[in-house]
């Protein structure tokens, strides 16, 4: 047996790999158990360009991270329309507003990396 410390994604693991007998059969899978693994913390909001926040949000439906802001502060938007696209797993996906309304915030940069359900922008 040996014991390796991986890390993956700011996981740390420990695993006991086995050595096979060289029997031609497939050995079983390794034991992984995470140590106190530290979770990335929900990014904060930032303040906004006009310091205010509306009363509708728009929330990241998944988690990923900030691709492209699409609306600025003072904007008008229509229900549908795109305000942020959050890249996931290589692929964009497009963050729209809810209902008609003014972008009153934008509380999330380029690059910022977001929880599903954070709020990304709101609306008055």
């Amino acid at each position: 047996m040996k014991n390796y410390t991986i890390t993956v994604n700011g996981n740390v693991y420990d695993v006991v790999v086995e050595e096979g007998a060289g029997t031609g059969a497939p050995a079983a899978a390794p034991k992984a158990a995470p140590k106190a693994a530290p979770k990335a913390a929900p990014a904060a909001p930032k303040a906004a360009a006009s310091g205010a926040q509306g009363s509708v949000k728009i929330e990241a439906g998944a988690a990923g991270k900030v691709f492209k802001i699409e609306a600025n502060v003072g904007q008008a938007v229509k229900k549908g329309d795109t305000v942020v696209i959050v890249e996931a797993m290589k692929m964009e996906i497009p963050v729209v507003a809810p209902q008609d309304g003014t972008v009153a915030s934008v509380n999330v940069a380029v690059g910022d990396a977001v929880e599903a359900g954070a709020v990304l922008a709101t609306l008055n």
